[in-house]
């Protein structure tokens, strides 16, 4: 599926920079100057007053041009703008020399033989000291630079990328700008979808500057980005449909004290579009189900306590377990009746995944393309701890690849894994997401797309995305803290 952007590595964005320049562009330096209007098209959007004092601290690469050049747009926008440039003049790459020019050679130099790096006071920091080209940890007089930003009572924006961090993986061992926001040229970096990266980048954006998107796509590669082009996967309805166009679904979520897991469930389930839903749960839950998703059908399992029941699954066109259902050992002899029996899409959640993890027999009866949905430590208990970022993204991986199913990645940018390997790396979403029920919804989500006969990995994707949406639109009126997910349920919009 290459209908959504491609995640390019450093040496895949050189080549497209080239073969832009190439194709697109009179020279180097003219990407460079649109490079730097789109970073100051999206800094001005941070609503920067003109009578703050910007300081702009330049390295002597392309990163250090882009921050000349920005220098140069911003002061003809009547900014209060002061240049600090490492090093001496005659270092300079040749398009960073050129904006040199154009800006009229008035900067501040910091030199090797400097005790002491005293930056300039500001208001606001630009660090355009390194790009992507950076493949060593930074050192010396940089480092020095770096500590003086960081130590500063100033808002830092970095061009492309916070100085010291390398694009494509886990941070150096080195000093590293930490960047309020990071404006990114064309595309994210991997390096921003790593944990161990976040102190370095506490927002970023992406902009395009006009690199080949035909290029691009056409590189080598299976890390995709979660954007919103994934809307255009979304099915219009016929005007002529009914209930029965969009699929029944069938959940198997609960347990005494977890009631509510379902009820969240079943709600984003109706919420994404599925045209019947029917829950079972334990008898303690038919009076809360029942009031609380009327909407929904519900049956009553023998059990007064938990899930023990397995009933015929030829009605429902999907089915989703998971969502409150505890661990039981005739919770997971259900679990294995449904994996053993079912032709369904199914998705696996919460407790049924901790009861895969138990019993590891059960992993070889999943079906292919099975949904399964582990937040980090469920996902641990299934591979085993991983090392880093990087390595979990690549368990992640071989785990697809080996049991053939799609592995949704619960984390701060949620990774979705196809059985092919592709890896797709979201967008949406924020911090107060995180609080009880979230997965429960996410869950209902991709069961109530799947429900309408989208192909899993489909699901999948516009799933996280569209809860990730709704879980922004809640936040812009209510804040991150009073997040809750029934709102998220609430507010969900797939289109």
């Amino acid at each position: 599926m290459y209908l959504l952007p491609k995640l390019p590595t450093v040496a895949q964005t050189r080549a497209a920079d080239m073969y832009t320049i190439k194709h697109h562009f009179p020279s180097s330096l003219a990407l460079m100057e649109s490079a730097a209007n789109a970073f100051v098209k999206a800094f001005l959007e941070e609503d920067i007053a003109n009578d703050q004092r910007i300081l702009i601290v330049c390295g002597p690469g392309n990163n250090g041009g882009d921050g000349l050049a920005v220098a140069r747009l911003l002061r003809e926008r009547s900014y209060l703008v002061d240049v600090v440039l490492m090093g001496s003049e005659d270092r300079l790459s040749p398009d960073a020399q050129a904006n040199l020019q154009r800006l009229g050679h008035q900067v501040t130099y910091l030199k090797n033989d400097d005790a002491d790096v005293d930056l300039p006071s500001a208001d606001i920091i630009i660090d355009a000291l390194f790009g992507t080209g950076l493949n060593r940890p930074v050192t010396g007089l940089a480092a020095s630079v770096i500590e003086a930003i960081n130590a500063a009572d100033a808002p830092v924006y970095s061009i492309d990328l916070p100085s010291g961090l390398f694009a494509d993986g886990l941070p150096p061992k080195g000093a590293i700008v930490r960047a309020e926001l990071v404006i990114s040229f064309q595309r994210p970096k991997p390096a921003f979808f790593l944990p161990e990266n976040n102190d370095y980048l506490r927002r970023w954006r992406s902009v395009d500057i006009g690199l080949d998107e035909d290029f691009l796509q056409s590189l080598q590669g299976q890390d995709f980005v979660l954007d919103k082009t994934v809307s255009q996967l979304v099915k219009r309805r016929s005007r002529y449909s009914h209930k029965g166009t969009y699929g029944h679904a069938l959940l198997l979520a609960g347990s005494r004290g977890k009631i509510g897991a379902a009820v969240l469930c079943a709600r984003a389930c109706l919420r994404a579009g599925a045209g019947l839903l029917t829950a079972q749960v334990p008898g303690c839950g038919y009076d809360i189900f029942q009031s609380g998703i009327p909407e929904a059908m519900c049956l009553i399992d023998a059990n007064a306590d938990q899930l023990t029941e397995l009933p015929p699954l030829h009605p429902y066109s999907v089915v989703a377990i998971g969502p409150g259902i505890g661990q039981s050992v005739a919770t997971a002899d259900l679990l294995r009746s449904l994996l053993t029996t079912t032709d369904k899409p199914i998705v696996i959640d919460a407790d049924a995944l901790n009861l895969l993890a138990t019993d590891r027999t059960l992993l070889a009866l999943l079906p292919p393309g099975a949904i399964l949905t582990p937040h980090i430590k469920e996902f641990a208990r299934l591979t085993g701890a991983a090392a880093n970022g990087e390595d979990r993204y690549d368990q992640a991986r071989d785990f697809a690849r080996q049991h053939q199913c799609i592995v949704v990645l619960k984390d701060a940018h949620t990774c979705i894994t196809a059985p092919s390997g592709e890896r797709y790396f979201n967008t949406s979403g924020n911090p107060g997401m995180a609080t009880g029920g979230m997965g429960d919804v996410l869950t209902g989500i991709i069961t109530g797309l799947l429900a309408q006969g989208y192909e899993p990995l489909e699901a999948a994707l516009i799933g996280v995305y569209f809860h990730g949406r709704a879980g922004d639109a809640v936040a812009e009126y209510r804040g991150q803290a009073a997040l809750l997910a029934s709102d998220v349920a609430q507010a969900l919009r797939i289109e």
